[in-house]
């Protein structure tokens, strides 16, 4: 039972619920909108009352019985259909979703970018930076062994770090 209410729950199915419901009612919209404006007005080209009852084709029935019609009108009319809703999808929908998406990611490739520009450097890499300093203006007076530490009496003479005359 838990895992059927976290599959309930999870966002997907209340989506999928939603997208069920706005399809069936843009549906309805559409047809009305074919059946009520292009199926008249094509049919008014073709003579007919609407696209459904133009280009009709009747073929004779072999055994002389009343013809099959081919209702090729009908066809267009599904088309032009399908036509108009997945041009209302994409450019209500889709295009604007792509736009999001590709907002989103530059903004986020942006940040990714600037995060390594902003990290400050450890402390380790300031005291080797102070160091390699100090052996260019000093030369030999740090020991050997990359001056771990450095006692006062060892330490060259200069203006000093925080006001003191010796490191």
């Amino acid at each position: 039972m838990k895992g059927f209410k976290e599959f309930l729950l999870r966002g997907n199915v209340i989506d999928l619920a939603v997208a069920v419901v706005i399809g069936a009612a843009f549906t309805a919209i559409v047809t009305v909108i074919v059946n009520s404006i292009i199926n008249p007005a094509i049919g008014a080209v073709f003579n007919a009352s609407s696209l459904d009852d133009a280009l009709k084709v009747d073929i004779p029935t072999v055994a002389g019985g009343k013809p099959a019609t081919l209702l090729f009108g009908a066809v267009i009319g599904a088309v032009i259909n399908f036509v108009i809703v997945a041009a209302v999808v994409y450019f209500a929908l889709v295009l604007p979703v792509n736009h999001l998406k590709k907002v989103a990611f530059e903004r986020v490739k942006k940040n990714e970018e600037q995060t390594p520009q902003d990290v400050p450097p450890t402390d380790v890499e300031v005291l080797l930076e102070i160091r390699d300093l100090l052996r260019s203006q000093g030369g030999a007076a740090l020991p050997a062994g990359g001056g771990a530490h450095v006692a006062p009496s060892d330490a060259p003479e200069g203006p000093g770090i925080a006001g003191s005359t010796k490191l």
